[in-house]
């Protein structure tokens, strides 16, 4: 009877020691019921049952996940609108500075630096 309640004792201490690691590590969007740190005390404050509940309640299953979808960036309209708009905005910037380079060259009669107002 002694080595029964050992090998029960070192069972409870192996899936309790597995609960909390499996809690501690997992996903925390595929949690349900409760949020991840109040999982932990439960399987802390309660070793057997928390342990079991975790598995049953709090421990969301792989299908939970279905509606979240990565999208590869080129199938990204986010991704493709914020290259656009870069694009955009360099073609901005060089055809500003080429603006600027026709008016440095136009620069009118006297090529001098310095202030012409005066």
């Amino acid at each position: 009877m002694v080595r029964l309640w050992i090998v029960l004792g070192v069972v409870a201490t192996v899936f309790y020691i597995y609960s909390v690691v499996d809690c501690a590590l997992f996903d925390a969007r595929r949690v349900r019921g409760l949020s991840k740190p109040l999982w932990l005390l439960v399987i802390v404050l309660f070793p057997i049952i928390g342990g079991v509940l975790w598995f049953v309640v709090g421990r969301g299953r792989r299908s939970a996940m279905r509606g979240v979808r990565t999208v590869a960036p080129d199938d990204d309209p986010e991704f493709l609108n914020r290259l656009r708009r870069d694009r955009d905005q360099e073609a901005r910037i060089r055809r500003l500075e080429q603006e600027l380079a026709e008016l440095d060259d136009n620069g009118g009669e006297n090529d001098q630096p310095g202030r012409r107002d005066a």
